[in-house]
């Protein structure tokens, strides 16, 4: 058994790829025998599926206000202390994971950090370009600091060592493949979803909706493609912004969706639609898949890891004009049903008992590497 103390910038009760991995990671790391306690901002919860999770108070990000900021306090070293963990594992050190980070080093624990949030392409969506050299040469000093820094695609993986971070490997990809399945298929969810218009065809967004998500590339394929309708699933800061330039289009901002309501979404939809080229893995098309939805998504990030053009989903190029919309021309011309079962079969290969697994090796692996450094700074 270990004790594994994780630090991170986002968790309940708020709603993204990161949470959904966190609370599947936490829940097998206890399943499998180990003691958790999570280091997160405030959101009233104070125990999730068996592990201690201590809020820590924090303000809204000002350019994202569904996110909080939590403050490193000395009070969360003496938590440390009496927790006394046989690892710490900071996720996306940016705030309070410094704090994770600090305690970590000052009291000689064994650190592992791991990669989701790819910050630096973030900064161009919200006019700060001019700082994604300063934001990389920040999260190298960070990831540095840990024995072991894990991403969730190849690219991520490459893309970090180029910019100097050392000592990356790749944390396999999952998905919960009972929750998300064909079997939710559903007329009522599909009238829903089309506002009254089942035999149109229905295209599907889920996620955060701001700005790096590029939603507006959407906008030209509803336009172009006749019968069809969009469903936006989920909330964000770009909401308001998003409601005017599709004002009038056949776009229907459906909110949040959990649970067999957001699996009959995917289950019942033609076409996930997914634009970004910020994504570091992209559960959601994951998910999408694993409910047999065909995905048209950006060839860039951690996507074509998971997608392959032709065979389970389309991918576009992101800088061609029109690419978006090719694509997905392309997966409406072609048999569904092999698309869909082809996707189904990609997302099985990905449980969430082996990706833990894999990182509870990773834990061993770093735990016994601070050991000998240790003992080797001892001897001398």
């Amino acid at each position: 058994m270990r004790k594994v103390a994780i630090f991170t910038e986002t968790f309940l009760p708020k709603v993204d790829g990161i949470v959904t991995r966190l609370k599947h990671t936490v829940a097998e790391l206890v399943k499998l025998g180990d003691e958790v306690i999570v280091f997160a901002p405030d959101g009233g919860i104070t125990e999730y599926a068996g592990a201690k999770v201590y809020g820590v108070s924090g303000f809204p990000l000002p350019l994202y206000p569904e996110l909080k900021v939590a403050l490193p306090r000395p009070s969360i070293g003496y938590e440390i202390e009496q927790f006394a963990p046989d690892i710490v594992h900071v996720v996306n050190p940016v705030v309070l994971g410094l704090a994770g980070l600090f305690f970590a080093k000052s009291m000689n624990l064994p650190l592992l950090a791991s990669y989701h949030t790819h910050l630096p392409q973030y900064l161009q969506h919200y006019g700060l370009g001019f700082l994604e050299s300063t934001m990389w040469e920040l999260l190298k000093t960070a990831h540095n600091n840990a024995g072991l820094n894990l991403c969730t695609s190849n690219a991520m993986v490459a893309e970090l060592r180029s910019h100097g971070i050392e000592r990356v490997d790749l944390w396999q990809k999952g998905v919960d493949t009972d929750r998300f399945h064909p079997r939710f298929k559903s007329g009522k969810m599909r009238s829903h979803l089309s506002q009254g218009h089942e035999d149109c065809t229905l295209m599907l967004y889920v996620g955060r909706l701001s700005a790096e998500k590029e939603i507006t590339q959407i906008l030209p394929v509803l336009e172009a493609i006749p019968n069809s309708r969009l469903a936006l699933v989920g909330d964000g800061p770009y909401r308001a912004e998003l409601e005017k330039i599709f004002a009038g289009t056949k776009t229907h901002f459906v909110g949040y969706l959990q649970g067999e309501e957001l699996a009959a979404a995917f289950a019942s939809s033609d076409v996930f639609m997914f634009p970004s080229r910020t994504e570091t893995l992209g559960l959601v098309l994951l998910e999408a898949m694993a409910a047999g939805c065909p995905v048209v998504a950006a060839n860039s990030g951690g996507i074509p890891d998971i997608v392959t053009d032709g065979v389970n989903g389309y991918l576009f190029d992101s800088q061609a004009q029109d690419s978006l919309l090719r694509a997905t021309q392309r997966l409406l011309a072609n048999p569904q049903d092999l698309l869909r079962q082809n996707a189904r079969a990609e997302a099985e290969k990905w449980g969430w008992t082996n990706a833990t697994r894999q990182l509870q090796g990773y834990y061993d692996q770093v735990i016994t590497a601070n050991k000998a450094s240790t003992l080797v700074g001892t001897a001398r």
